[in-house]
């Protein structure tokens, strides 16, 4: 990672750092995450940062509880979802979209963020791929449970491309490295992490965004309603005064927007 980014980082890193009164015996909040997912949530040499971090640690402070970071390992983002039912973590906060499907499994809280999926290429091997009409006869990569891979799939069914190549949820370093190899010739995923990425990577380009609109959403275990009211009148507080449009705008860029 860049010093820039690391700079950037730093006043994010440490719980307890917002100077949070903690409830005496206060249970931590476990809150499940899968890494590497830049701006959203990555380890850096000091560690764990980016904007779920900080969204998190400051909701915490706010329940009056230490905030505890439970980072996933699984190759299919959806798996995710089943640590809420085994008590692996309380929620997840992941730049997570809210689905039909996964509101089936777990309930959201109220929209922190809106984005939407993005195409990034490299242009010295397809100079005429400008977005997704251009993706005939090509192959699209996508992280496995990723909201990318319906996306792609319907553009094949549609032979808007040839075939979608799937890659585990932490092999993102590996698809952006195939862009250039061969391996896939675009990879779709949600802007903020195709724009970090792009930045330190000067042959890869984001050559569409705002593919789809998606809204993101911290979840817990069905019918917690206790903790989801919790986390909702915090996270309003924070769009009240400013704090949650300010870390947007510092980690997720022109790529995501506050609800409204």
């Amino acid at each position: 990672m860049k010093r820039r980014h690391l700079l950037a980082a730093l006043p994010l890193l440490a719980t307890g750092v917002f100077g949070a009164r903690i409830a005496k015996g206060a249970l931590a909040l476990k809150v499940g995450a899968a890494l590497p997912d830049p701006p959203f949530e990555f380890m850096s040499k000091d560690g764990p940062a980016g904007f779920d971090i900080a969204l998190m640690q400051r909701i915490a402070e706010k329940l009056g509880r230490e905030w505890q970071l439970v980072p996933y390992k699984g190759a299919d983002f959806n798996g995710i979802f089943a640590g809420l039912d085994s008590g692996a973590y309380d929620c997840i906060a992941s730049g997570t979209t809210i689905t039909p499907q996964r509101q089936r499994i777990a309930d959201f809280c109220a929209p922190y963020v809106v984005s939407g999926q993005s195409l990034v290429v490299d242009p010295s091997r397809h100079p005429n791929v400008h977005g997704i009409a251009d993706l005939k006869g090509l192959v699209i990569g996508v992280q496995q449970g990723n909201t990318s891979q319906p996306v792609a799939d319907k553009l094949v069914a549609e032979h808007g491309a040839a075939r979608v190549r799937v890659y585990a949820y932490d092999e993102i370093e590996k698809a952006l490295d195939d862009l250039s190899t061969g391996g896939c010739d675009a990879f779709m995923k949600l802007a903020p992490v195709t724009e970090w990425f792009a930045r330190d990577r000067p042959k890869l380009a984001v050559v569409e965004t705002g593919i789809t609109r998606e809204r993101l959403g911290i979840c817990v275990r069905k019918g917690n309603t206790a903790l989801s009211d919790a986390i909702d009148k915090a996270q309003a507080s924070m769009m009240a005064d400013g704090t949650l449009p300010a870390l947007i705008r510092q980690w997720l860029g022109k790529g995501a927007t506050a609800p409204r």
